[in-house]
Formats: structure tokens, sequence, C-alpha cells
């Protein structure tokens, strides 16, 4: 049997750890980037690692294999979509870079970079108040600085044997190293993960309520048989029917290809949008350098041949305006803006009945002659058209059809804005005439028109609808009796053209197919104030004087222009133009000079004040076997009249200074200028012509 040793415990002080051995074992763990304790977790044996059942079993190809995942900080819920207001371009801007970062918690610290300048600031700071302090105050040992010292220490060092001195450096050095622990200890792993917490301030659940009014209920109750489930299913299919058949009444052809081509267009519009107006600024300064001369003529030039003619004059061609979708279409009516007095509109349509196609509304600007300002394309020709005086953006049209429509130059539209229908009381042919009114007693926006129905019918613009009152209607004298059934039938006229009074509202003109004038009042509907027998052929246009409120001059086809006095039954006038007369015009600026255009292609310019029996100006325009002058207008300011063509064109003339003479003024004696000085030298006039046997009407 072996003896029993008993043992007795020992008790051994671990040795403090210093500065190497903690920078060697920081070094050992560097490769593993975790810290390595004392505990036995890496004395584990390899029997303890277990595998689960389900693990795949890979071979070492597949181990080997490289499995890339590319991490992207893109926040998904990101607005990809945001604009923000531009205030240099005043428009909303697409924000073109997004902010992915998303912020789940934000603390304020205080932590300064070591390298910006406040930390440099606080570092030197410290390093001088620790200069101040005793070095190594904590520490046990007491350095002395003086020489006595040094000598104290070599003087026992010489007594001690060598030996002693050797382990004694030794000594001094561990605690050199041992008091050095003052200097910062330099992590080498500068991913060390720390676990850091923090507690945020949970805000307290608050609760919020609103009390409604309970929703309306009713009780129903019904029964259903099979006579009104076939009911409803026959009112269903009835619908669907309805709907199917709209868009092939409506569309065409031409319109699907026109829808086709604008598709692109509307795309782009958009970004046309942004710089239209820039545009037109550019356009109009190319225009102006390109049609320099003829703006130059348009404002200075004044024709010096006149000095050497006594009593006759020229019109000067300056623009052409001409645009290629209204080729095979004529012009039908002109009018210039009363407001902005470099724009005018243009109706494009067709006088013949047998040619009849769609029709064009043009509004064109002196400053721009190459492309007009505004165009809407219309259905039916666009026989006649008047702007609006006080809202010079509203223009009334007539149309071949028969319908009258309002457009409004500030809406951005294709089509008007109001239009009369079947149901509203369109006209039955074509209108040949619209004129605007003065605003009615409930001050809404009314116009005349008058067509070859026989009505002359007022439109009033309420709210959203077009609403039309028949003022009067044209009748003949005869009587059609039918034979069958032993009837009297009353005729209808056919009127073509209309002019209100100058100063009288209620007092206008009816001109008709018949050649017969017609005065009449709104006061009285059903009858005529007079009647004229005034040409052989309809009457094409009729215009009162704007100075004198007895004066009115009319043209026909019949190759005549008359001035009437309406108090009086036979014309004051009669000029024989050799063609028929397609329209004439009283001039602004004088109550004496009127002009007229023929089928013949001339401009024929009066002056009653010059000469009373021959025009002052006979000119031709255009080529008369080629085109023939449909229509006249003078400008209310400057001396300019435009011409309208059979092939869509306008041509703008400048009338030379003897044409708009003015009266020369006596020595010593000023011009006198007015209303009553224009009404005083056209009766003066009239006064030789009257004939004082004649009654009045």
């Amino acid at each position: 049997m072996p003896s029993k040793q008993r043992t007795k415990p020992i008790n051994i002080v671990p040795p403090t750890p210093t500065a190497k051995t903690i920078s060697k074992k920081y070094k050992k763990d560097d490769d593993d980037m975790t810290e390595v304790g004392d505990g036995d977790e890496w004395n584990l044996g390899k029997s303890n690692i277990t595998r689960p059942s389900d693990q795949l079993e890979l071979t070492d190809q597949e181990l080997k294999e490289e499995i890339t995942r590319v991490l992207t900080a893109n926040n998904p819920h990101a607005p990809k979509n945001s604009v923000r207001y531009s205030y240099k371009e005043r428009a909303y801007k697409p924000v073109p870079l997004i902010s992915q970062m998303a912020i789940h918690l934000s603390l304020d610290g205080n932590l300064i970079h070591k390298d910006s300048d406040e930390a440099k600031r606080q570092m030197s700071k410290w390093e001088l108040s620790e200069e101040e302090e005793p070095e190594f105050a904590s520490t046990p040992i007491e350095v002395l600085p003086s020489e006595s010292a040094e000598k104290f220490d070599t003087e026992e060092d010489a007594e001690e044997p060598a030996d002693a001195k050797g382990m004694e450096e030794e000594e001094e050095k561990e605690e050199k190293e041992t008091i050095k622990p003052k200097q910062e200890r330099k992590i080498p792993n500068q991913f060390n993960f720390s676990e850091r917490a923090s507690q945020t301030f949970n805000n307290p659940m608050r609760e919020n309520g609103c009390q409604t009014e309970p929703p309306p209920r009713a009780s129903f109750s019904s029964t259903a048989n099979q006579w009104e489930i076939f009911d409803a299913y026959e009112e269903e299919l009835a619908r669907q029917m309805i709907i199917k058949e709209k868009p092939k009444t409506q569309t065409s052809k031409k319109d699907a290809i026109s829808k086709k081509k604008l598709s692109p267009i509307e795309i782009i519009g958009d970004d046309i949008s942004r710089v239209g107006k820039v545009s037109k600024i550019v356009e109009r300064m190319v225009n102006q350098n390109s049609y320099d001369d003829i703006a130059q003529d348009f404002k200075y030039f004044e024709d010096p041949s006149d000095e050497f003619r006594d009593q006759e004059g020229t019109v000067l061609p300056l623009w052409k305006y001409f645009y290629d979708k209204v080729k095979k279409l004529s012009v039908c009516g002109m009018a210039w803006n009363p407001r902005y007095h470099d724009l005018f509109a243009v109706a494009h349509g067709s006088y013949d009945f047998m040619k009849q196609n769609n029709g064009m509304l043009l509004v064109h600007s002196l400053k721009n002659p190459i492309y007009p300002e505004y165009q809407y394309s219309t259905e039916s020709s666009v026989l006649c058209l008047d702007f609006h005086s006080s809202y010079p953006h509203l223009i009334a049209v007539g149309f071949y059809d028969g319908n009258v429509a309002v457009y409004n130059l500030m809406e951005r539209t294709d089509g008007p804005t109001y239009k009369s229908t079947a149901y509203t009381g369109k006209h039955c042919d074509p209108v040949w005439q619209v004129r605007w009114l003065k605003d009615d007693l409930d001050n809404n926006i009314n116009f005349c028109s008058i067509s070859s129905d026989g009505r002359f019918v007022s439109w009033a613009l309420i709210k959203n609808e077009i609403i039309h009152t028949d003022i009067i209607k044209l009748t003949l004298d005869g009587i059609c009796k039918d034979a069958l059934e032993n009837l009297q039938l009353q005729i209808m006229g056919c009127g073509t053209s209309f002019d209100f009074h100058k100063k009288k509202p209620n007092l206008f003109l009816v001109g008709t197919e018949e050649g017969k004038i017609h005065k009449c009042s709104k006061a009285y509907s059903s009858e005529f104030l007079a009647t004229y027998d005034a040409h052989h052929m309809a009457v094409d246009a009729l215009n009162w004087n704007a100075f004198h409120p007895d004066i009115f001059i009319s043209c026909s086809s019949d190759w005549t222009v008359k001035i009437w006095d309406h108090n009086l039954k036979n014309p004051m006038f009669t000029y024989d133009l050799n063609s028929p007369v397609g329209d004439v015009a009283w001039s602004p600026y004088s109550s004496t000079v009127f002009a007229a255009v023929t089928t013949s292609g001339k401009v024929f310019v009066y002056d009653l004040n010059i000469n009373k029996y021959e025009p002052i100006c006979e000119q031709a325009v255009v080529n008369k076997k080629r085109n023939k002058l449909t229509h006249i207008a003078f400008n209310p300011t400057y001396p300019i009249i435009m011409v309208g063509d059979e092939r869509g064109g306008v041509i703008i003339l400048k009338l030379s200074p003897n044409l708009r003479k003015q009266p020369k003024a006596k020595k010593g004696q000023e011009v006198q200028k007015g209303p009553e000085v224009e009404i005083a030298k056209l009766d003066k006039l009239l006064a030789l012509v009257r004939d004082p046997d004649v009654k009045e009407n």
C-alpha cells in the first residue's frame, strides 16, 4: 500500500501584467478581431462541436466558390418624383438628387474632431496644465531633480558591489516601465465593436376623436318581376348602343390621322410653351430685320409725286399675308381690333355653295407678316366676323351652315367658347353678317346676326349658354298661293347685310338679296320704318357714316355704289364702277372719304370734298384674270387699308398724302377739327344735291 502524502495548499500571487505582456496579448488577438480572455474557452476539444442534422454537405469546389452580394444604401421609402418651386424661373422644378439617408436617432453630442482648430486649442491647454503639476504626482516614487540627489546615487552605487548594481538597474528599468502608463495606449483594432445603449423619452399616447352626424338612412323595399328586369336590360342595351354610335358619327379618317399627327406635338407642347413668349419676341426681331424696308415705308414714306398731281393719289402695297392652309379659301370677312390697331382678324371660307369645305379663322399682326398669331379651324366656311369694342379678345363669327360662335383669344383652346346649335335656335341658311351691340339691360354681352332665312336674331351670352331672340323677320310684299290647298303663304326675304346707327342704338338698316334696304327699329319688330328700292341685285354691304347721323352708303353686285340720306327715298350720289362691287367702307378720319373694291381687282378711293364725280384713286391691286377682291377695311389710326382677295391673301396698302388731305388753315386762323366740322363739311356738299321739292319720310 503506498503511503498517502499530505499536501499543503500554496497561495501563489499572480504576477502583475506589464505593458509588454499586454501589447503581446493584443497582437495575438488582431487576427481573430476579438478580445481573448483567460478563460477555458480555447481549451475545449473538437469533440464538443456538434453538427446539425439538416446541414448541407458541400464539396470543396462549392466551399471555395465565392458568392458576392451587393448591398446598396438606397432608401426604398425615399420619394422619387419630388419637385421644388424655383423663384428664379417661377415654376416647379424636379429635384435631381434625392437624399437616401434615413435618420432613426439624432443626438446632439460634444465630440470634436482631433484635427480641428478647436481640438488643437483644447489639447494645448491640457498640456500646459499638466506641465504645471509635479510629474508623477500619483506614483509613490519621488524623483529628485537636483544634482545632489545624483551625487548621492553615484556614491551609493560605488559602495555596492557590482552584482547588486546590475540587479538594481533591472529593477529601475521595470519600475520606469510601470511608471509610464500615462501615455495613451493605441488600440490596434480600429473596428473594435463596443455595445452602447441610450435611453430615449417615450411620448405619451394621445387619443383624438370627433363626433359627426349619422348618415341619413332610409328603408326601401320593392319587388322585382320579369317585366322590370327585362325593361332594365333593354335600357342598358340602348344606352350602350348610343355610346358606341357616338364616336362613329363624330370621328372620321381625316380626324384620326390628324390626331395621330398631333399626339407627338402634344407631348412636346409643355416644353414649347415654356419658351413660347421668348420665341415670339425673337421671331418678331427677325421679321423686323428681314422686312425693315417695308416697315420704313409704312412709317415714313410719303409719295413725292403727289405734289405734282392736283387731285389724284395712289396706294402703296406694303405687306401681303398668305397662309398655306387657306390656299383654296377666299377672304369672306375682315376686321381690325378696336384696341390693338396692329391686330386684325380674317374669315376664310367659300362663297360657292358647290365647293363648300372647312374654313379657318386667322388673327394676324403687322409685326409678323409670315405666321398668324392665332388660328382656328372650323368645320364650315367662316363668312363674317366682328371684334367686340369693349372686350377686344372676343370675336363673333358666322358660318355657312347657319351657326354663330364666339371665340375668346385669351383662352388657349382649339374651338369656340360659345356656339349655337339647332336646339338654341341656329339659322337655317348661311349667316352673312354679325355685329356686336352694347350690353343689354341685364349687362349681358350680346350681338346680332342676319341670314338668308330672313331672321334677324339677337344672341345673348349668359353664363355658359348662348340664348337667341328673334328681333325681326324679313318678308316680301307678294303673297304666294298654294294651288292644291288654296292657302296663302308668306314669302320670307333673304338678308345679306345690316348696320346699326352710331348714336341711336335701336335704329338699324337691313339689306336683302332682292336689292332692297329696310330701315328697322328694335322697338317695332312687326313692320319696317321705311323701305328703299336701292339696287337691282343683292346688297353686299351697308355702312352708316362715322360722323354724319343721317348718311349711309351701300354697294351691290349691280356695279353701283350709292350714298343715301335715310330721310329721303332717293340716293344722293350714285357711282358706277363697271364691275360687281364686293365691299365699301367709310374712312375713320374724314366724313367725305370712302373706298370700295371690285371683282376686277381694283381699289377705288373717293373724296367728295375734292371730286364728287370721279375717284381720286383707281388702282389695280391683283390680276383680274386670276384673282378678285372681296373685302376692304380702314385702319382706325394708321393711314392704311387692307383688302382681301378670292385666293385667301390679304394686302396692306398705304394711302398717299392726296388721299388723306386735311383742310388747309387760312392766314391767322387755326385748323378746326372735330365731328362738328366733318358734319358741316358733308352738309355743305349735300345741300348742292338735295332737291327742295322732295318731301322727307
